[in-house]
């Protein structure tokens, strides 16, 4: 997935179906598809994984994400 970056993952004026990536190693957090690791179903938006989540390639923190833009 492509996009435009926005601000970090603090920015919580994002639309729930904007997907985040990691600003790291730029795995993408995509709400349409949620996370079957954290039992998050499809559809759940990233402002709304719990605190501790963090990326599944790296393990950084959730505050590391950045907004996608299409």
């Amino acid at each position: 997935m492509t996009g435009d970056r926005e601000t970090g993952a603090s920015d919580r004026s994002a639309p729930p179906a904007t997907a985040y990536e990691c600003g790291i190693c730029w795995t993408v957090y995509d709400p349409a598809l949620g996370d079957p690791y954290i039992q998050a179903p499809p559809g759940t938006p990233f402002a709304l994984l719990p605190a501790h989540w963090h990326c599944p390639n790296c393990e950084a923190p959730k505050a590391r994400f950045m907004a996608l833009r299409e």
